[in-house]
């Protein structure tokens, strides 16, 4: 039987050490953390004060949980030995945790692993099973791994740790014909090559994409179980698209580095993971784009494996001016194939009846919106094909005419969208009307257009911020205390002072100018030019050194690009 973890805790606090004491009936066990030393061991106590959490629901009749507060605590017993400038860097720090730790989407299981797909769990050995969640967790999905790392090294203490994974979890109960199955989402962000958009793009050196999430559909009805698992994410190869005052700044790809290698390691770790790879590629085929969609087919006819299958859909050309019904095409193209790579089944009395043998890899630009409205399609597919094995629905039944369970199966594919785009791009999705009433509305565009204004505002003026967070959080980044300096000084040169200024004094007085007419309106005409035009050089300047003005990340250098 899997070792599992303890779900309550009392924390204790004294100036040398913190106690955490596990309070689940029948347990005596307390962790002692020196807060000089920094020793962990188990020792015996006894000693109250619970995690702030909410429950989610029961999956396969385990408790899954959403953190919902948290508190940093200070590890040191006093900061009096810190440095005026460290002290300011410190805050700055905590600042960082705590934005991470405020992004909605932390969640865990005391005694089930949410790291794995369900079909992975079956397919496991009986050594697997009896590991600790923190041994056995996929560490691409857990949030906490750089926090927990001195656990590690000692199973004794796994008890009092369990795996955290960031996305998106919905679990509903639902009736059809009668019939009540629950029905479940779980999307796993990667923290491999994590961030914020504009800034993490591509992949690294491992064949990590960027934004890359695991979607899982889950059904259980009167002990059967079925998975459908789908993955997003970034174009694999490398390529970049930094902030630059732009509403849209240029991709670039890169000249200097061998994609191939990169890029065959991605899906010869996708193949491991899950089988064969449909990759369903959504950006426009004109424009800036264009240049990806043709690098991203070159590269997959260069790669030359079988397992490999590439599907250009331009989702912008096929679906504009409100033709959403055009989705079908896709949805068409790859019913074979779908239907081929099936789904993972299991009985009532556990006994497997499919597996999913293949995968589809969806990514429009961020891996948000366009992919989030496919992603829900082709599970709906899956969802209609279980639901007849599992004798919920019966023959010629469609989920489309089950009015009760279409509401809640669309709002929660737009939950969905909105999570993983709140995690990336720092506001909720685009393109949800769609997902949530299957129509593309005026209302929706409207929405669309304020969380593009919102999106144009944070990826270039806080978003530096939040991809700092991120690697600080998940130890890309590790504060040195012998280091007097942090990366955090950096002096912004007098163009970045200077200009905004300028800029703003020249606007203002030709506006002024505007509003209090000379003696002659030649005069009001000199004047209004002059401090038009200065406004506008000036404006023009600012967005020419665009990359100057924008907020970057300051605490890992990532790679250059050409």
């Amino acid at each position: 039987k899997m070792a599992t973890a303890y779900e309550k805790f009392n924390l204790h606090t004294t100036p040398e050490k913190f106690y955490i004491e596990a309070c689940d009936d029948g347990s005596n066990d307390v962790l002692s953390i020196d807060r000089v030393g920094s020793i962990l061991h188990s020792v015996k106590l006894s000693i109250e004060k619970t995690l702030p959490k909410k429950k989610v629901g029961d999956l396969l009749g385990h408790a899954v949980w959403k953190a919902m507060d948290f508190d940093v605590i200070s590890y040191k017993k006093t900061v009096l030995h810190l440095t005026d400038n460290q002290m300011q860097d410190n805050k700055a720090f905590l600042s960082m945790i705590n934005s991470v730790l405020l992004t909605d989407g932390f969640y865990f299981a005391t005694d089930y692993d949410l790291t794995h797909t369900l079909q992975r769990l079956a397919n496991t050995s009986p050594e697997f099973q009896e590991m600790s969640l923190l041994e056995r967790a996929d560490q691409r999905f857990v949030w906490n791994g750089h926090l927990l790392r001195e656990f590690m090294p000692q199973p004794e203490l796994h008890r009092f740790a369990f795996p955290v994974v960031h996305g998106f979890i919905i679990m509903k109960s639902c009736c059809i014909n009668g019939k009540i199955f629950d029905w479940n989402i779980i999307s796993r962000r990667s923290c491999f090559r994590a961030g914020v958009r504009y800034y993490v793009r591509g992949i690294d050196s491992e064949g990590h994409a960027a934004n890359f999430v695991e979607t899982e559909q889950i059904v259980q009805c009167s002990g059967g179980k079925a998975s459908f698992v789908q993955t997003r994410g970034s174009i694999p190869f490398y390529w970049s698209q930094r902030p630059n005052l732009k509403y849209k700044p240029k991709p670039q790809i890169s000249k200097t580095i061998d994609h191939l290698d990169g890029f065959q390691r991605h899906f010869d770790s996708q193949i491991i993971i899950y089988g064969k790879q449909v990759i369903l590629n959504l950006i426009d085929q004109k424009g800036s784009e264009k240049q990806l969609e043709q690098a991203f087919d070159k590269m997959v006819s260069s790669l030359g494996n079988g397992m490999v299958k590439y599907i250009a859909f331009d989702f912008h050309k096929e679906c504009s001016r409100m033709r959403w019904h055009r989705l079908q095409i896709l949805v068409d193209m790859v019913t074979e194939m779908q239907d081929e790579y099936g789904y993972f089944l299991v009985d009532v009395d556990g006994n497997v009846l499919v597996q999913q043998e293949g995968m589809f890899r969806s990514n429009c630009m961020d891996c948000l919106d366009r992919t989030n409205v496919i992603q829900s399609l082709l599970a709906r597919r899956s969802l209609q094909s279980q639901l007849e094995r599992l004798g919920v629905l019966h023959m010629g039944q469609r989920i489309e005419d089950q009015s009760d369970f279409e509401k809640i199966y669309k709002n929660a594919w737009a939950d969905n969208a909105n999570a993983c785009a709140k995690q990336y791009a720092g506001t909720g999705a685009l393109k949800t009307d769609f997902t949530r009433t299957g129509k593309r509305t005026q209302w929706g565009l409207v929405m669309d257009g304020w969380n593009s204004m919102i999106r144009y505002y944070k990826n270039n003026f806080s978003d530096g911020f939040r991809q700092d967070s991120i690697d600080l959080f998940l130890g890309n980044y590790s504060i040195d205390e012998a280091d007097m300096t942090t990366p955090l000084h950096e002096t912004k040169d007098w163009k970045f002072l200077t200009l905004p200024i300028i800029m703003v004094v020249a606007f203002s007085m030709c506006i002024i100018c505007l509003l209090m007419a000379g003696d002659t309106w030649t005069e009001t005409l000199a004047y209004v030019l002059f401090w038009g035009t200065a406004s506008f050089v000036t404006a023009g300047v600012i967005l020419f050194n665009g990359r100057e003005f924008v907020d970057a990340p300051k605490l890992v250098q990532k790679e250059k690009m050409d």
